[in-house]
């Protein structure tokens, strides 16, 4: 439910009502029921549920692996978003300009499909609709943190929304904040960072053939290119792209026009669908591995991206983050049951003794795909055939790179 003025003691304050916190507090809400703890949150940004649920060219999307159905399926939200999803069947995955390419497919992996792709502002929409219809969780925005603190069984925050300052004690911070985050600085949380040289330009394009709800991950020599496929939008056939380009290019792309960014495009992507028809607006942001040195502090947790930033390939972010998510929420409840406090130490280091194997999993792979793609190297090239090899010829490792794209990994 939306408020104006917070109360002054909460069990758990999560703080950013984006994509991840919003399913936080919605997986928390749905798991506890009537036992949930007391819920804030968050959000910088002031809701907005006004947007219908239609497509527009440029609308920005994410890739949901066929693991982030089922934890949305337990949140009961999936039923509000199968009208805005694009089911993926098939990928195709190939090495440009040289031999080698992979296909993975729902039905030897026994799925209706491996993922599904939708557009951010569907899935928002979705998740505060939710929040604003609970009668557990409190939705504040705008508001912003002007200050945190550690206190005796907890933390304080001083929470600004414009119409006044509040003091708010919190037995739990939930800190989805984004990789930015003001909070992370001020508590003096340290982040692992390590840039790729390599930033993603983002944006929609459509195609002169349908794309059969057939996902391309293409490696070329400066990284991977991502085309996704997106429901029509008057008559166009869209795709999401996430193309990877090395640092000194990304200037020059962006400055392309229309016509000499599609013919560029082109050339690296090739005609599997035909030309290229159209594109929209392009966003370009840098590459790096980020990783939270903490991810628990008594009283604190980081979610999303704040824990982790990954390469875009493979579409491991946000997925990853709704896998911790179910496994926070599994912790907290256990805590509930045993009348633990849920921000101890021992609360929150049994969550991380879970999710710890799927986190470094999760990471190694993106980690190691976007280095064996985006290198030339002589022993690179003849690992990267040797994959795509054993990709396309040996059932059991297909399965074991599906699972782990399909997000179905054992803990």
């Amino acid at each position: 439910m939306d408020i104006e003025t917070p109360a002054e003691n909460y069990d758990i304050v999560v703080v950013g009502g984006g994509m991840v916190g919003a399913s936080f507090a919605q997986a928390l809400s749905q798991s506890l029921k009537e036992k949930c703890p007391s819920v804030l949150v968050i959000e910088a940004a002031g809701p907005d549920t006004a947007k219908e649920l239609q497509p527009s060219f440029d609308a920005r999307s994410t890739a949901l692996s066929f693991g982030s159905r089922q934890i949305y399926e337990s949140m009961q939200l999936w039923d509000g978003l199968q009208d805005c999803v694009t089911p993926i069947h098939e990928i195709q995955v190939s090495d440009k300009g040289r031999l080698g390419s992979a296909l993975l497919n729902r039905g030897e992996q026994n799925v209706e499909a491996l993922g599904y792709v939708v557009e951010n502002a569907s899935l928002g929409v979705v998740l505060n609709a939710r929040m604003q219809t609970s009668s557990v969780i409190e939705f504040l925005a705008p508001a912003t943190i002007e200050n945190i603190s550690p206190v005796p069984n907890g933390m304080k925050l001083s929470v600004s929304n414009g119409e006044g300052s509040y003091a708010i004690h919190a037995g739990l911070v939930v800190l989805a904040d984004g990789g930015r985050s003001p909070i992370c600085q001020q508590l003096g949380i340290e982040q692992a960072k390590e840039s790729y040289r390599q930033h993603a330009i983002i944006s929609n394009v459509s195609f002169e053939q349908a794309h059969n709800n057939i996902a391309f991950e293409r490696f070329t020599d400066s990284g991977p290119l991502a085309i996704l496929p997106l429901r029509n939008f008057e008559g166009e056939n869209r795709c999401s792209l996430v193309w990877t380009v090395e640092d000194e290019n990304s200037n020059a792309l962006m400055q392309f026009d229309d016509e000499e960014f599609i013919e560029a495009l082109q050339q690296s992507f090739g005609n599997r669908l035909g030309r290229i028809t159209g594109i929209g607006d392009k966003f370009c942001y840098p590459l790096s591995l980020s990783i939270a040195k903490e991810q628990i502090r008594p009283g604190i947790v980081l979610l999303g991206n704040v824990a982790h930033t990954l390469h875009p390939v493979a579409g491991q972010g946000l997925n990853l983050a709704l896998r911790d998510i179910s496994a926070l929420v599994d912790a907290l409840k256990q805590a509930v049951v045993t009348q633990e406090s849920l921000g101890s130490m021992n609360t929150l280091q049994s969550y991380i003794d879970r999710q710890d194997f799927d986190q470094q999993k999760a990471i190694l792979f993106t980690d190691s795909l976007t280095k064996l793609f985006s290198s030339n190297r002589g022993t690179n090239v003849a690992s990267r055939k040797l994959g795509l090899l054993s990709l396309e010829i040996i059932p059991a490792v297909r399965k074991s790179f599906a699972e782990q794209a399909m997000g179905l990994v054992a803990r």
